[in-house]
């Protein structure tokens, strides 16, 4: 696959974790009837979104990192929820895991020459 490939993938599992934590923690089940405090989880993914939707390599580098606490999140909220709550959660781990591989395989695609000389010489 090409460094495009993973742009669009990484892109658009980025848009739909956003969308899923907002709509999660804002409207199908929140932690609190009408809504809880855990909808900013959702807005902190809008940081990277114009360095993931431009093809910014140290914004894949620096998401690769953040992203692991959504996959966190998810695994824990996906065994310890039930019904619903459960569904999204097993949904935002796939997204994250998602999301995670497909920004590290950017980078890996995106390496200058040096790099790529380095890291096989050691």
């Amino acid at each position: 696959m090409t460094a495009h490939r993973y742009q669009t993938i990484s892109s658009i599992s980025l848009i739909a974790l956003i969308f899923l934590c907002l709509s999660w923690e804002g409207w199908l089940a929140p932690l609190k009837p009408g809504g809880s405090w855990l909808i900013l989880k959702g807005i902190f993914l809008l940081a990277p979104l114009f360095g993931i939707l431009r093809g910014k390599r140290y914004t894949y580098k620096w998401l690769s990192l953040f992203i692991q606490f959504y996959l966190l999140e998810g695994l824990t909220r996906s065994t310890s929820e039930h019904g619903l709550s459960q569904w999204l959660a097993i949904g935002e781990t796939l997204l994250a895991a998602l999301l995670f591989t497909t920004t590290i395989l950017f980078i890996r695609a995106t390496r200058s020459p040096k790099e790529k000389k380095a890291t096989q010489s050691s």
